[in-house]
């Protein structure tokens, strides 16, 4: 059964979870929190135990079967959770998934997150197969224009309300980021002001959160901006910021700059790629800023060192992860000057 967000919620609320839930979007937030609200309705149904499988191009899918057929020792109704980074699990994966579909366990649950989508997913086999008989939930990214509304709702979820003007503020600000905007409104709720918020009070709610935060902090590094944005990323070691948690978003807009440098080498239309890549206008002149300085190879330096970060931060190699992030940064604002 296909579901919107908002059925997916109805249906959390006063019904039993189906043997089998896809949550699909491109949009971070959105499946996060999709997949929260599924959990804890796991929870509230007996579902004690937890397993989560991360899925690549060489993952063993006979692993997901055997631990559906394993018996736990610690509890009888088990969550099994399957991470799909491009929505698309392969042959095997698509064979497993539709056997599991169609052979229900009633004391398994199985939760596939896919983080790519498209129209073309929803014509596969396992996905029909889940859509006949488990929820199949797909999340579309929110669309300039429907912005506003999205945020509007969240103010609303928190006791708040604000002026339209307001509203459009903040949404200019965060520029489709859900996850900036959600954290915007997470900071409002904090401060609870009083009555509805009008565009004054909203600028000023939010001009200290853009000094030091990893948003600011890569729009400083895009307009070429080293120096300041340096000060920006040693403001936010000095509030105890870690960097993996930083770069998640940096490593996003390294990926999107790359495949913009990209387009822009084979002579394609890159304001069409800006377009459907979903930037908006402010946006888009600061990347063709940074596109202009620098060459593909550049940006897929500055990509192989984001990797080389992720790796220091999780311990894989050794180094400073500090001193690496500096120099990234310091390398967008001047794309082919990073050093060895």
């Amino acid at each position: 059964m296909a579901l919107n967000p908002a059925q997916l919620q109805q249906r959390l609320a006063r019904e039993e979870l189906p043997p089998i839930v896809l949550l699909a979007s491109a949009e971070p937030l959105l499946l996060l929190e999709a997949a929260d609200a599924v959990r804890a309705r796991a929870r509230a149904q007996g579902f004690g135990e937890r397993t989560v499988f991360e899925i690549d191009d060489k993952f063993d899918w006979n692993q997901v079967l055997a631990e559906v057929a394993t018996l736990s020792l610690f509890s009888p109704r088990r969550l099994i959770e399957l991470r799909l980074p491009t929505g698309r699990p392969g042959k095997d994966g698509g064979a497993v998934l539709t056997q599991l579909a169609e052979q229900a366990h009633s004391d398994v649950v199985l939760l596939v997150q896919a983080a790519q989508w498209s129209r073309a997913h929803e014509e596969t086999a396992w996905v029909r197969a889940v859509n006949r008989s488990g929820w199949l939930v797909p999340m579309w990214p929110i669309k300039p224009h429907e912005m506003p509304r999205w945020i509007e709702q969240r103010l609303r979820a928190h006791g708040l309300r604000a002026e339209t003007a307001a509203i459009a503020l903040l949404a200019e600000r965060v520029e489709g980021n859900l996850l900036a905007a959600a954290q915007e409104v997470d900071k409002l709720a904090l401060l609870q002001p009083q009555g509805t918020i009008d565009a004054a009070t909203m600028q000023a709610l939010v001009a200290d959160s853009a000094r030091f935060d990893v948003f600011g902090l890569v729009e400083t590094a895009l307009r070429g901006d080293a120096g300041h944005a340096l000060r920006i990323l040693a403001g936010l070691r000095g509030e105890g910021a870690q960097v993996p948690a930083l770069m998640g978003w940096m490593a996003s807009q390294l990926q999107l700059l790359a495949r913009l440098a990209g387009v822009q080498a084979q002579r394609g239309n890159l304001a069409q790629a800006m377009q459907k890549a979903g930037l908006w206008q402010s946006k888009q002149q600061l990347f063709q800023q940074a596109l202009g300085r620098g060459r593909l190879a550049d940006f897929e330096q500055l990509l192989a060192t984001a990797a080389r970060i992720d790796r220091l931060a999780k311990g894989q190699e050794r180094g400073d992860a500090w001193r690496e992030l500096e120099r990234l940064v310091a390398g967008l604002a001047a794309p082919g000057r990073l050093t060895a």
